[in-house]
């Protein structure tokens, strides 16, 4: 796997602020290429990593899988990604709308990326995977869950 790391110049510009502790290991963590599970407090930051993730799959021509449990909330994503990144690089999947799946940064429910994983068979890349450089799996508190938590479950395994 290629890295592509963001000099610390280029993150100052991304992020024109200092970031936490744990953003910054976060950040070494994925510049390593290794996997990141980050558990911090509602309002901490943790969603600047996976738009980190985002910024550093663009710069590497990868794509970006952003999973969300509501189809509200990943309809609220796609705006926000659309604006910050551009329509052009932004598709989204729910249950009953499909736009620009091939585009570099898909939002979509957890429970589409679950069934895309099933697709495929075991020990193959789907190629819905082809290119895709990181999956962020936003709100993953819901593997609490007793109903949907094992979407979850089923997506980290």
């Amino acid at each position: 796997m290629t890295t592509s790391a963001i000099t610390t110049d280029q993150l100052t510009e991304i992020f024109p602020f200092p970031l936490d502790k744990f953003q910054l290991q976060a950040v070494d963590a994925l510049n390593a290429g290794k996997s990141v599970v980050v558990c911090a407090p509602t309002g901490s930051g943790k969603t600047l990593i996976g738009e980190y993730a985002i910024h550093r799959a663009l710069r590497q021509g990868r794509r970006v899988f952003y999973t969300t449990p509501l189809k509200a909330l990943s309809n609220q994503k796609y705006r926000d990604f659309k604006a910050e990144f551009g329509e052009e690089n932004v598709g989204l999947l729910t249950g009953d709308i499909s736009i620009d799946r091939d585009a570099p940064i898909v939002v979509m429910t957890t429970e589409i990326f679950r069934n895309m994983l099933y697709g495929t068979r075991i020990g193959e890349v789907g190629t819905s995977m082809i290119g895709v450089e990181a999956v962020v799996l936003d709100e993953c508190h819901y593997m609490n869950d007793k109903q949907r938590g094992t979407v979850w479950e089923e997506s980290i395994i």
